[in-house]
Order: C-alpha cells, then sequence, then structure tokens
C-alpha cells in the first residue's frame, strides 16, 4: 500500500468509525490473510529489518486479543504479554515493554505469536477480531503490510472434553507433525508467511480505545525440574507420569522427548476437574525424531500428569512458573504451628489466585468475584510487596468502569457471559473493607477521586422501606453465602450500612461537605431503624426468616458497628454454638470475637474450623467450603483465597497492626496474643517496612516495633501492667513519666496509649 493509499484508508476509517480512532497510535492492526477469526486461533507474525545503531531507550507498545509471546532475534522477550480484556465493556489495554537489551546493530528480527481466545469467558470479553498492534517509535517499527503472518500450522483443536463455559481459554493442542517452534529463531524459515492484512488504525472498532496495562508484566520463574520424575532418559510404558510440584502453582509444561511420528501425550493437572468441572488440559502430537516442546496455556495445580504412550523415549520433563509479579515480602510467626500453617497456606493460595485479575479460583472459574476480592485485598496488605497493591487498583476501576446506565454494579468483570449482580458483594466491593480498605493501606486519593460518582450513584439505587431498611433488591443473584441458614435480607443490610460508611469517609477526604452531613444522618437514623426492625430480644433476624440463627449475621452487625457494646454477651452466646459460615464469612465471625475482646474463643473458632483444610498435608492451599466435592459448597474447589482471611486475623488483631491513617502514615499497634505466648509479623507499606513482635512471659509483657522513619506509632499496652518501660527508660509508673520517645496519649477500655515517632522500639511492662 503506497502513502497516498494509506492516507486514504484512514480518512475512509475515520469518517466510518468516528472517535474510535485515535492519532495518538501510528500503527495499524494487522492479522493474517485468511483469518476467519475462529476461536482458538494462534497466528505467527514476523518483521526483519536493520539498525544502524541501539538507541538507549526502546519502548515497544503492544496490543492483541487475546495473548502473545514474543522473540527478538530468537531470544524470548515475553512470555505471555496481554491482560485479557477489558478496562471497560468496549475497550482493550496494552502493554509497554523495554526491548532495548534484545536489539543489536545489523540485522534484527521480532516475531510474535498470538493466541486468540476468540470467545467470552467470566474474566474476559471477546472482541470478535484476532489481530496484533506493534508499535515502536524510537526505532520507527509498526504493525503494517510490511509484517508477515501465517495461522500457525500446528495449534488445533482438542475433541471434547473441552473447557467449561465459564473460561475463555481452549484447551491447547499442538501437531508437531504440521510445524516446529523453530519460525522465531534468527534464522527461521519463512514457509507459509505471506504480507500481513491490515484491518484498521491500531484502535479500530472492534479494540476500540487502547489503554496502557496498569499492572506488571507477569513474573517468569524460568524451567524447573519437578519434585519428583524417573531417572532420565527412560522408555515409556505408556503410563501416567505424575510430577510433583513444590505447590500449588500457575505453570505451563514442557517436555524433550524422542518419538516416532503421530503420538499423542496429554497434560493436564491433578486440578482437571477442579470444582468439579473439566478445566484446561494440552495435547502434544509427536513428530519424527528428537523434540521438545512447552504448551503455553497455564494451568494449575500441585502435581502434572503427562500421559506418554508406550515406547516414547523421555529425555527431559520440566515447568515453567509464571504469576502475577510481587514477591512475599510479608511475615507471620508465633508459638503455635497450626496458625504459623494457616497463614502460610493463605498467602499461597492468594497469590496463586492472581494473574490478570483476583481470581476466585486458578482452575474452575479465573473470576474476578468482589466477595472474594475485598477477602483478597486485606490479605495482600500483610503477606505481599507493594507491586501487588496495582492489581487491587485495576480491580476497583474495572468494577466502577464497568457499571451499567442504570447505575447498578456487577462481578465478576471483566465478563463477557455473565451479567448478573451480587447486591451483597457489590456493597461490600464499594465500603469499608473494599475501597476504603484499600486507601487506607495506599493512600491512594487519585483512586477514590476515580471511582466517587460512580460509588455515589449505585448507593443511590438502594431504597428504604417503611420501617426505615432496605427495600429488598434481589440484583441477578440474590446471594448471601454458601451453606445453610444464610439470613440473606440481615447480610445485605449489614453490606449496606458498610458500604455507606466507606462512603462517607471517601466524601470527608474530598471534602464533600454536602454529601458528609446527607450521610452521616442517613447512617444514624439506618442505625436505629436496623436495630429496631431486626434485634429479636437475643439475637438479629430479618422479617421472613424463619430458619435457625445466622452465625454470619450476627458476626457482620459487630463488624459494621451496628451493634451495641449491651448486645455483646448475647451475640457471643450465639457464635459459641452456631457454625454455619462458610469460609469466606467466617472471616467476618472471627473478627467479630475479636472486636467484642473474646480473643481465645477467636482462636479456638479458627483453629477448629480451619483445621482439616490447614492440616491437609496434600494441599498447599486452602479450600473454597469446609470439604472438596460434594460437601466444598459451589462446587468445592482446592484454592480459593476467600478462605484465607486468616490471615489477615492473625496480623491484624493477633499482632495488632494496623493502619489508623492512610498511607501508614500512623501506624497502631494493639496486640491480642490471647492464650498464645507470642506472635510476630511485618511486612513492606508504601511508608517503608513496619513489624512488630509481642510476647509475654512471666509476667513480662514485651513489644519490639519498626516504624519507618516519616511515620507515627501508637502503642497500645493493657492497663493492668504498674510499670512499662521504652528502650530501657521508664515511660509509665501508675502515671505518665516524661520521655522525649513516647507521649502519653489516653487510657481507654483497658489500655494505656503511647505515641512514638519512627525508629526501633523495644517496650517492656510488668
Amino acid at each position: 500500500m503506497n502513502a497516498s493509499l494509506k492516507i486514504l484508508f484512514i480518512v475512509l476509517f475515520v469518517v466510518i468509525y468516528g472517535s474510535s480512532y485515535s492519532q495518538d497510535w501510528k500503527a495499524y492492526c494487522i492479522t493474517d490473510s485468511h483469518n476467519q477469526n475462529q476461536s482458538n486461533t494462534w497466528i505467527d507474525f514476523m518483521k526483519e529489518f536493520e539498525l544502524q545503531e541501539v538507541p538507549p531507550q526502546v519502548m515497544a507498545k503492544i496490543a492483541c486479543d487475546s495473548k502473545y509471546w514474543m522473540w527478538i532475534n530468537g531470544e524470548l522477550a515475553v512470555f505471555e504479554g496481554q491482560l485479557k480484556r477489558g478496562p471497560n465493556p468496549h475497550d482493550t489495554y496494552y502493554d509497554q515493554v523495554d526491548i532495548t537489551s534484545f536489539l543489536r546493530e545489523g540485522n534484527n528480527k521480532i516475531a510474535i505469536l498470538t493466541w486468540y481466545f476468540g470467545k467470552d469467558g467470566f474474566s474476559h470479553k471477546s472482541s470478535g477480531q484476532a489481530g496484533l498492534v506493534f508499535e515502536c517509535n524510537s526505532i520507527n517499527i509498526k504493525t503494517d503490510e510490511t509484517w508477515l503472518s501465517r495461522i500457525d500450522p500446528a495449534y488445533e483443536n482438542t475433541c471434547a472434553p473441552f473447557p467449561n463455559y465459564r473460561l475463555s481459554e481452549s484447551n491447547v493442542r499442538y501437531n508437531a507433525q504440521n510445524g516446529d517452534c523453530e519460525w522465531f529463531q534468527s534464522n527461521g524459515k519463512k514457509n507459509g508467511f505471506q504480507a500481513a492484512k491490515i484491518i484498521g488504525p491500531a484502535e479500530s472498532t472492534a479494540w476500540n480505545k487502547l489503554v496502557k496495562r496498569p499492572i506488571p508484566m507477569f513474573k517468569d520463574y524460568g524451567l524447573k525440574g519437578y519434585k519428583n520424575v524417573p531417572v532420565m532418559p527412560f522408555l515409556s510404558k505408556g503410563d501416567t507420569i505424575v510430577c510433583e510440584l513444590p505447590y500449588n502453582a500457575q505453570i505451563t509444561p514442557y517436555l524433550k522427548i524422542e518419538s516416532e511420528a503421530g503420538n499423542i501425550i496429554d497434560i493436564r493437572t491433578d486440578h482437571y476437574f477442579g470444582g468439579g468441572t473439566s478445566n484446561v488440559r494440552a495435547e502434544y502430537v509427536t513428530k519424527d525424531g528428537i523434540q521438545e516442546y512447552e504448551s503455553f496455556g497455564w494451568m494449575n495445580g500441585h502435581k502434572v500428569c503427562y500421559y506418554i504412550p508406550e515406547g516414547i523415549k523421555v529425555l527431559d520433563l520440566q515447568y515453567r512458573e509464571t504469576g502475577f509479579h510481587t514477591d512475599f515480602t510479608g511475615s507471620f510467626n508465633c508459638n503455635d504451628s497450626f496458625f504459623n500453617s494457616l497463614w502460610k497456606k493463605s498467602t499461597r493460595t492468594l497469590y496463586v489466585t492472581m494473574r490478570d485479575t483476583y481470581m476466585d479460583c486458578p482452575d474452575r472459574e479465573r473470576a474476578q468475584w468482589w466477595g472474594d476480592v475485598v477477602i483478597e485485598s486485606g490479605e495482600t496488605f500483610y503477606s505481599l510487596d507493594t507491586e501487588s497493591h496495582s492489581l487491587i487498583r485495576k480491580g476497583i476501576l474495572e468494577l466502577i468502569k464497568w457499571q451499567r446506565d442504570d447505575s447498578t454494579l456487577f462481578a465478576p468483570i471483566p465478563a463477557g457471559n455473565w451479567d448478573k449482580e451480587l447486591p451483597g458483594q457489590m456493597l461490600a466491593s464499594i465500603g469499608f473493607y473494599g475501597i476504603w480498605n484499600y486507601y487506607m493501606n495506599t493512600g491512594d486519593q487519585k483512586l477514590v477521586e476515580e471511582v466517587y460518582e460512580g460509588v455515589k450513584r449505585y448507593l443511590n439505587i438502594w431504597k428504604l422501606d417503611e420501617n426505615g431498611v432496605l427495600k429488598k433488591r434481589e440484583g441477578g443473584w440474590y446471594w448471601g453465602d454458601w451453606g445453610t441458614n444464610v439470613d440473606k435480607d440481615l447480610l445485605v443490610n449489614e453490606w449496606y450500612y458498610l458500604a455507606l460508611d466507606g462512603f462517607k469517609r471517601m466524601s470527608e477526604l474530598l471534602e464533600k461537605k454536602d454529601e458528609v452531613t446527607e450521610t452521616t444522618k442517613r447512617m444514624q437514623d439506618f442505625r436505629k431503624a436496623f436495630n429496631q426492625t431486626f434485634w429479636r430480644g437475643g439475637e438479629y433476624r430479618s422479617y421472613h426468616y424463619t430458619e435457625d440463627t445466622d452465625d454470619r449475621g450476627q458476626a457482620l452487625a459487630v463488624v459494621a458497628g451496628l451493634a451495641n457494646d449491651d448486645k455483646f454477651a448475647a451475640i457471643f452466646q450465639i457464635l459459641e454454638k452456631q457454625r454455619y459460615a462458610s469460609p469466606y464469612m467466617e472471616k467476618y465471625v472471627t473478627e467479630a470475637l475479636f472486636q467484642m475482646g473474646k480473643v481465645e474463643f477467636g482462636l479456638k473458632r479458627l483453629k477448629e474450623r480451619f483445621g482439616p483444610m490447614v492440616n491437609d498435608k496434600n494441599s498447599t492451599t486452602l479450600y473454597e467450603g469446609w470439604g472438596i466435592g460434594k460437601d466444598g459448597f459451589g462446587g468445592g474447589s482446592s484454592n480459593h483465597a476467600w478462605s484465607g482471611g486468616g490471615l489477615t486475623i492473625l496480623s491484624q488483631y493477633v499482632c495488632g497492626l494496623y493502619p489508623l491513617t492512610a498511607g501508614w502514615k500512623t501506624i497502631q499497634i494493639k496486640p491480642q496474643l490471647g492464650n498464645l505466648e507470642y506472635a510476630s509479623t511485618g511486612n513492606q507499606t508504601v511508608a517503608g517496612w513496619v513489624d512488630v513482635k509481642v510476647s509475654k512471659e512471666n509476667n513480662v509483657y514485651i513489644i519490639d516495633t519498626s516504624i519507618p522513619e516519616s511515620s507515627e506509632g501508637i502503642v497500645c499496652i493493657p492497663e493492668r501492667y504498674k510499670k512499662i518501660t521504652l528502650n530501657s527508660s521508664i515511660i509509665w509508673n501508675k502515671r505518665a513519666n516524661e520521655n522525649s520517645n513516647a507521649r502519653f496519649l489516653k487510657s481507654e477500655k483497658g489500655y494505656l496509649y503511647f505515641a512514638v515517632k519512627g525508629g526501633k522500639w523495644h517496650f517492656e511492662a510488668n
């Protein structure tokens, strides 16, 4: 296409599609000339070019639907790029990648393999258009008709069973008789390649606006050996080789074999039926001779199972772990090994449910359900580094930007085949434990500003009845929790109050005085109406609920601040007896027990309820329900991060570590050890490193803590002690002593409060 025809093409495109085209992009969206946008299509793209010199920094912008892998001069530059669609129901993400180190003076070759899902799922909305956009202005390379492309001849469709309808990914079948993995090498052959077909400008109608990827590229841990494999090489007897992973992980399987042509190797994990449905698997069809292959569609599990036909010589079996780009910086330790294991399994479960988005589970759905995300985000701040915050931010923005014209919110999003609102989960997402908790841990006021109006719109669709509590809105799925005896109306009213609480705090932050006044009044009136309507002289219960008393509803009333102290004794009696909450809501039950001062029973209940899954030696992750399969609720997956709420309890309540002001500028340390002898926790925050260790022995109570230099710590010590020292200097001896390092603040509800500046501090009380 010459220059004049290109200009005419762009003019016609802008006339037809209007504002979908942006002058910010110079690249075109290209595809293969034979592509008919069939699902599960893999397309190879290639561009060769000369460089006189390599600039100091070369940044490339890349987009596709749905995933891509990129090699530059035969070297892997990106292992699985591109995020699932999308930032809103219409637009598409793009990656920005530094490719400087892969380039060289003289001849260069960029090779990109794309995988077009071509179907919707609970975590992806298909654009209906396969293609590629690549733009690198510093070396003047962009996708256009000079690129070469082909439908990769080796990728095929498997026979049934196929992945369940929630997954946008297909099974991956690679037939090595029809192709090879050499085309992306510097000297790779160009068999079947032709000039690429231009679809239109980069921001064409199918993909619309291209939005910069808001999270880092995935972490690639490289190829590794399994924990247990037969001594290599060996001759297969037609066996299934079960290879153990060190933990539940997101992996791509690799093999190196010697075989005749036409054998079929099946690869899947022990989680292939995770959650009770068929998930993703892979097939490899052998060619003749020595060959190696890595299946690029990621799976997860504890074991990788290779079915290898008889007579194949196995030379090597490995795996590549990939995942969200974060580090495990947090820690927890105490004298009870059970809670150490709970914290560790919670962290592993959290990480395996992070990738493009937060997921409920990585096998059955890969979907961003917001009841799960609220729990997961709370765990993140105590266990992972600050890079992980970007995934929470992305999720919050998506939640609001997928808001419908009628102001309703729904999840999971992004999604192409789901549109139901779960009222309770949506209220949880915008409330105190959702958006506001994100702000408190990050200080990200810009995010609050971006989503504020969307939160306000959603809250305003909720109306009150003649009693001053919520008129029932069932949404698309009136869900409260898995399990039995769920008082849904009670729970939704409590989530509503927490949403009001979060919105009021957002309004105060953004100095929305009218909204503060109005929301304060709404909360006061609602709290009074709630207790008049739902409190039945010993328990909370909604109008038409006739089943056994719901422990979840009692706990959430405490956590939301709806229950007065004078109701705690009655609520505690219920929580002592009832065991209906799923692992999802059990976090709030335990939290309520700690807030009511029932620490020892809170720890006892946590151990009792989570004992079977924590003590399960065959799993490094936590279940969706209290069991797996028919006893597991909702399909019973064995990796659900909503079961990790105990991690937050252990760090925030047992060790007492919590931000009192946004961005950890003021840090509360108020341990509640219960019957534990010692406990410690710490993590990297946006303010810097924070840790605390608390112990009690021989009537001596000790707190050691590190506070970032720019922050202030509020250390709370039980009032029963007569003498308190700080770094060996007395700060309390039946009254406050003057001390340059500590400031006595108050005595409240059995605790003495002291303020300290940033630094390392050693408190002793006896």
